[in-house]
């Protein structure tokens, strides 16, 4: 089995002028090295091993709703629309990578989004 990080990582790292730093201690990918659009959550503030990311308008609440036991609002960022994605369950990879490119679209210039894959 892959490692969660190690898939995330590429499924961040594949859109356009993204860059990987710590950030809270965790790996955060940044578009342009400055604007966040996926943080990692390794047992950040609980047993979860999970991703938080910026989410179109009523995506977390729909997500949470939906399925609470894969989906969360996290701390400090939920009560801004940021959905958790909970990675220590059974993992849709497909529905990440839509996740991950939807919380790139919110944060990233409209010329980089054009260039996405």
């Amino acid at each position: 089995m892959e490692d969660p990080l190690d898939l995330l990582r590429g499924l961040c790292l594949a859109l356009p002028e993204t860059t990987e730093r710590l950030s809270h201690g965790e790996p955060t990918w940044f578009v342009r090295d400055k604007k966040v659009f996926v943080t990692f959550a390794d047992h950040h503030h609980d047993d979860r091993l999970a991703f938080w990311c910026a989410a179109p308008a009523g995506l977390q609440e729909e997500l949470v709703a939906a399925d609470p036991r894969r989906f969360f609002r996290p701390p400090y960022v939920g009560h801004r629309g940021w959905l958790g994605v909970h990675l220590d369950v059974e993992v849709d990879w497909t529905e990440v990578a839509e996740i991950v490119r939807d919380a790139y679209r919110v944060v990233a210039p409209r010329s980089l989004v054009a260039r996405m894959p």
